[in-house]
C-alpha cells in the first residue's frame, strides 16, 4: 500500500509538471502572433531579437515536453537507462540553434546601427502591454516551475525554471526599452535603444547556448561523477572495509536524473553466499540513501576478471 501510494504521488507530480511546460509552451506560442505583428509594422531589432530567442526557447520546451512524456508513460519503451542521452542530445541541439540564431541576429543589429531608423511607435502600442503580460506569466512559471523542481528534482526542471527566470529578466528589459525609446524619442540618439537591447538579448542567448552545449556534453560521454561524490563513495567504502577483500574499482555515470554506480569488490572464496549478499546488500543500501537518485550496482569480481576485461 505504501508504495502504491508514493508511486501515485510520484504520478501527479509527473502530470502536474508536464501540465505545466505543456502550457508554458502554449503561452510561448501564443506571445509570438503579436510580437510578430509588431515586428512587421515596426522593425523593432528589440522585438526581433525576443522573436528569435522566443522561437529557441519553444524548440527547448518542446524536447522537454517530449522527454517528460516518455517518462510519464514508464515501462512502455525498452531504454534500460532512461531517457538521460537523449535529453543531453536535445539540449546540445537547442544550443546549436541558439548560436545560429545568435550569427543571424547580429548581423541584422550592426546594421541597424551602422543604419539607424527612427523608432516606430508600432511597436511601442503592441509591444509595452504585450511585455507586461508576459513577464508576469513567465514570473509565475518560474515560480512554480521552480516549487516543482524542489519537490521532485530533474535536469529538465531545473533548467525549465533558469530558462523562465531568464525570459522574465528579458521581458522586464524589453519592456524597458521600449517605454524609454518613447519617452526619448524626442532625442536623435533615442535611435540605438532599440538595437543596444537587441545586443543584450543576444548576450542572454550566447549564454544559454554555452550552458546548454557545456552541460550535456560530458553526461552525453558518460562522463564519471564529481569528485565530492567519489568521495562519499571511498568513504563508505573504507568504512565498510571489513565486508570485502578486495577493491578493484569504480565506474559511474548519469543518465538524466539517475546516477549509474557499478562497484568492483572482491569477497573471501570461502565465504557463504548469504553473506556476501548481507554485505552487498548493506553497501548497496547505505550508498544509495547517501547518494540520492542513485543506482548502486555490487559486482563481485575476482583479480583474474580484472586482468581479463583490461587486456
Amino acid at each position: 500500500m505504501a508504495s502504491d501510494e508514493i508511486s501515485d504521488g510520484e504520478g501527479e507530480v509527473r502530470e502536474s509538471r508536464q501540465k505545466l511546460v505543456f502550457t508554458g509552451l502554449c503561452i510561448d506560442l501564443l506571445v509570438l502572433i503579436p510580437e510578430s505583428i509588431a515586428v512587421i509594422l515596426s522593425g523593432s531589432m528589440t522585438l526581433f531579437a525576443d522573436i528569435i530567442k522566443g522561437a529557441n526557447e519553444i524548440l527547448a520546451t518542446t524536447f522537454a515536453l517530449i522527454i517528460i512524456r516518455r517518462v510519464t508513460i514508464g515501462g512502455k519503451f525498452t531504454y534500460d537507462y532512461g531517457m538521460g542521452k537523449f535529453e543531453s542530445l536535445t539540449r546540445i541541439i537547442t544550443g546549436g540553434v541558439m548560436f545560429i540564431s545568435i550569427v543571424i541576429l547580429l548581423l541584422f543589429t550592426f546594421n541597424r546601427i551602422l543604419h539607424p531608423e527612427h523608432f516606430d511607435m508600432n511597436a511601442a502600442l503592441i509591444g509595452i502591454p504585450l511585455m507586461i503580460l508576459v513577464s508576469v506569466t513567465d514570473s509565475y512559471h518560474w515560480k512554480k516551475n521552480y516549487s516543482l523542481a524542489q519537490k521532485e528534482p530533474t535536469p529538465i526542471m531545473e533548467a525549465q525554471w533558469r530558462l523562465r527566470r531568464a525570459k522574465t529578466f528579458s521581458d522586464l528589459l524589453i519592456l524597458f526599452a521600449l517605454v524609454l525609446s518613447v519617452l526619448l524619442v524626442q532625442y536623435s540618439w533615442s535611435e540605438y535603444i532599440d538595437p543596444i537591447a537587441s545586443l543584450v538579448i543576444i548576450g542572454f542567448l550566447l549564454f544559454a547556448g554555452y550552458r546548454e552545449i557545456s552541460s550535456s556534453l560530458p553526461d552525453l560521454f558518460d562522463k564519471t561523477l564529481e569528485e565530492e561524490l567519489q568521495i562519499v563513495i571511498l568513504k563508505e567504502l573504507v568504512g565498510s572495509f571489513d565486508k570485502f577483500h578486495e577493491f578493484h574499482g569504480v565506474r559511474s555515470r548519469r543518465s538524466g536524473t539517475r546516477i549509474y554506480i557499478d562497484i568492483y569488490l572482491g569477497f573471501d572464496p570461502e565465504q557463504k553466499v548469504k553473506d556476501m549478499q548481507e554485505s552487498i546488500d548493506s553497501l548497496k543500501g547505505s550508498l544509495e540513501a547517501l547518494i540520492p537518485g542513485s543506482v548502486v550496482c555490487i559486482i563481485p569480481t575476482s583479480e583474474k576478471d580484472v586482468q581479463q576485461a583490461s587486456s
